[in-house]
């Protein structure tokens, strides 16, 4: 039987009881419900109601406390949360609009030219084939 390590776990997994989340983070279990009261860290709940935490909710319960210990105050706290989990956000949306640009850029890059056969697509730095063939174009009436 493999026993995994925690880099096997997905750090957004909520496995952790509140009393193996507060000894991880150093913190009271209570403390854990004070701020799972006031929204600065929100534990995913069982069927039966149990707070669950992931290793994320951990990590983000130990910047709590180090901000804390800095002076910050709770309001603070969740200002500062707030604005990093934006911040996360936007970043991830910039990653996606860089991945679609790069994806249109490929897709652009192919050249059209016109010639006695229609349209055709060219490899982007080549030059169409010249002809001799002389069209006849007619005004429409």
């Amino acid at each position: 039987m493999r026993r995994g390590n925690l880099d096997d776990i997905d750090e957004n997994t909520p496995i952790l009881s509140i009393a193996a989340a507060a000894e991880l983070a150093g913190m009271h279990p209570q403390t854990l419900r004070q701020y799972d009261r006031i929204g600065l860290v929100e534990p995913r709940r069982t069927a039966g109601n149990t707070r669950r935490y992931s290793l994320r909710d951990v990590a983000q319960l130990r910047e709590v406390q180090a901000l804390s210990a800095e002076g910050v105050s709770l309001e603070g706290i969740r200002r500062v949360l707030s604005l990093q989990n934006e911040n996360a956000r936007l970043q991830r949306r910039v990653r996606e609009l860089e991945e679609q640009l790069e994806q249109f850029e490929s897709e652009s890059r192919r050249v059209f030219a016109a010639g006695e056969r229609g349209v055709t697509s060219i490899r982007f730095g080549s030059r169409p084939t010249k002809s001799n063939a002389v069209v006849v174009w007619r005004k429409p009436r």
